[in-house]
């Protein structure tokens, strides 16, 4: 069994990501039912054909998205593996849940909080970076459109980060033949915008691939947590200290954000005195990630 599936059950780090899951899931569906779904916009995912779906023929979006996440869940299991867990199942849940809550006890009157599509956009950005960035916290994903991007992922060998804009976009732009109006998918496309550059603030303040160096005397550990729990490659440096000249091992290693905050975590648990540096990474050319023009 992995490193990051032994987490134990119930401990105090157990329920802190189980508070930040249910956390973010609130914030996440209070800005879909306030904010985004009164003016139709949908801003990708499983919510945005929700909102489509709820617009056209008045479904809750709670129930057009059960429809949409839990078979994805289902297939994502099938064809990866079981790499989502108990944590992406209780977001998914979690989201559902309140999102039936939102628009059938506290928010019926299908009115938008902020008058205005354009500020409601804004806020519902800053409301989904937030949300998203806790959840990511927690080390889960929230399911759905995530899911439709990592099995294109395995067969596709294209980018995770690129497949991601790609499926979320193509997702915004049935809003131009639902409802006939272009300017939807110009309000998604700001929201989406904002909401990666709240979630990068939140999780480790850069982009979404991230150059990490790691120098530690459990350098061995650390390779099987990357090798083994994050399924990535990297590279071994033999490395000399400038103080006491003694002969090191750094790794150099490429992830994207959620999967350094997973090794963080992990490294903290396996020397909590390792040097660790994590810089944004500009352009990442190569295999798994962009190809070379």
């Amino acid at each position: 069994m992995s490193q990051i599936q032994q987490e134990k059950m119930f401990s105090a780090e157990w329920w802190k990501a189980v508070g930040y899951i249910l956390l973010g899931s609130f914030i996440f569906t209070m800005a879909i039912v306030m904010l985004v779904s009164p003016f139709k916009i949908a801003p990708g995912g499983t919510y945005g054909i929700g909102i489509v779906l709820h617009h056209l023929f008045g479904w809750n979006i709670s129930t057009a998205v059960a429809f949409l996440d839990w078979p994805l869940l289902l297939i994502g299991t099938l064809v990866l593996g079981p790499i989502f867990g108990f944590k992406t199942a209780l977001a998914t849940a979690a989201g559902l849940g309140f999102t039936w809550l939102f628009e059938t006890q506290i928010w019926t009157s299908g009115q938008p909080l902020i008058d205005d599509p354009l500020l409601a956009s804004i806020f519902a950005g800053v409301l989904y970076g937030v949300a998203m960035g806790i959840i990511f916290k927690s080390k889960a994903t929230s399911g759905g459109s995530d899911i439709i991007s990592m099995i294109l992922h395995k067969y596709t060998h294209m980018s995770l980060g690129k497949l991601v804009l790609i499926v979320d976009s193509i997702i915004t732009l049935i809003t131009v033949p639902a409802f006939g109006d272009w300017k939807l998918p110009c309000y998604a496309w700001i929201l989406i915008y904002i909401q990666s550059k709240i979630i990068d603030m939140i999780v480790t303040q850069e982009g979404f691939n991230k150059t990490v160096m790691i120098i530690s005397d459990e350098y061995e550990k650390i390779r099987q947590v990357i090798l083994k729990d994050l399924d990535r490659g990297g590279t071994l440096i033999n490395v000399k200290g400038l103080y006491q000249e003694q002969d090191r091992k750094m790794i150099y290693v490429v992830l994207n954000r959620r999967e350094v905050e997973i090794l963080k975590q992990e490294i903290r648990k396996i020397d909590p005195k390792a040097f660790v540096n994590v810089t944004g990474a500009g352009e990442i050319l190569g295999n798994g990630f962009q190809p070379h023009a």
